[in-house]
């Protein structure tokens, strides 16, 4: 059905329903990282914070206004793997988290069994088993499909299946990618263009947000211990760093740095100026300067 102009016109506009901050509901969204960076990790912490309706489900710091069912698929991670993973996180959730989060995420391990959102039968599947969900998070792209990911008019296709999805479903949709070698090697995994295959990919989505390493540049200016300011240095494993490079309905600022903790958990972490070997001189004028 046309819009009717005339009203939009005049009208008050319907106010936005964002998943978080900059991603919109209804719409599709992209999670880039190099492997092993923590990209599932964050995606599952995310998940768990838009099914849990009470307080302390939201490791990540993410404030979802509204909360709902999320459909987790997880095409990479056999069963004990998950297992191990929700039982790491569940470490940091109080028992009225776990027991909500528990009801509304649906956490399906799906690597081996050949899942192609391009053949009619397993998209039908997919949207039974998603109506009336919130959030369906497909883990990763690459595992649920079998075009080429070079051909922008094969990736386009694959969007907007996506959209598909989530026309018919009412959730959003987030699918998690990794970059291009090129990328991760320039250490350019925080650019919107660092998504590995074709442009149309990210293009085509609304969200695209990463998960970046943190940098030796970065490990040598920034501190995690407010006491004596001493650099990350080769501590730097620890922490990543999440951020938008891509987003077309909201100007927030999502930009977070995450330690991981034990089992690979990642908790919001506050990081300072370092200096240069975390110890300061006073030049006896009251004056005090890096060493």
């Amino acid at each position: 059905m046309a819009l009717d102009i005339m009203a939009a016109f005049t009208n008050e506009p319907p106010e936005l329903d964002f998943i978080w901050p900059g991603f919109l509901a209804g719409t599709v969204g992209a999670l880039v990282a190099p492997g092993a960076t923590g990209k599932s990790f964050w995606a599952l912490e995310a998940a768990m914070a838009v099914a849990c309706r009470e307080p302390g489900g939201d490791l990540l710091g993410l404030a979802p206004k509204y909360t709902g069912r999320v459909v987790y698929l997880a095409g990479e991670d056999p069963e004990p793997a998950l297992i191990r993973r929700v039982h790491a996180i569940g470490q940091h959730l109080n028992q009225s988290a776990r027991e909500a989060i528990a009801e509304n995420l649906t956490l399906e391990p799906i690597m081996g069994k050949r899942l192609n959102i391009m053949d009619e039968a397993h998209l039908h599947r997919i949207i039974e088993a998603s109506s009336g969900a919130r959030l369906i998070v497909l883990d990763t792209l690459s595992r649920i499909h079998n075009l080429d990911e070079n051909s922008n008019g094969a990736m386009a296709h694959l969007v907007a299946t996506l959209e598909h999805i989530a026309a018919s479903t009412g959730a959003s949709v987030l699918y998690l990618h990794h970059v291009s070698k090129g990328s991760a090697m320039a250490g350019q995994t925080d650019q919107q263009q660092a998504a590995r295959g074709a442009s149309a990919l990210i293009d085509n989505a609304r969200w695209c947000g990463y998960v970046a390493k943190m940098a030796e540049h970065e490990a040598a200016r920034l501190s995690d211990r407010s006491f004596d300011r001493a650099p990350i240095g080769d501590r730097r494993g620890f922490f990543v760093r999440f951020g938008v490079s891509k987003q077309n309905y909201d100007a927030t600022s999502l930009e977070s740095w995450y330690q991981r903790v034990d089992g690979g958990v990642l908790m919001p972490v506050d990081l300072v100026e370092a200096t240069s070997n975390g110890k300061v001189k006073n030049d006896g004028k009251g004056k005090r300067d890096e060493i």
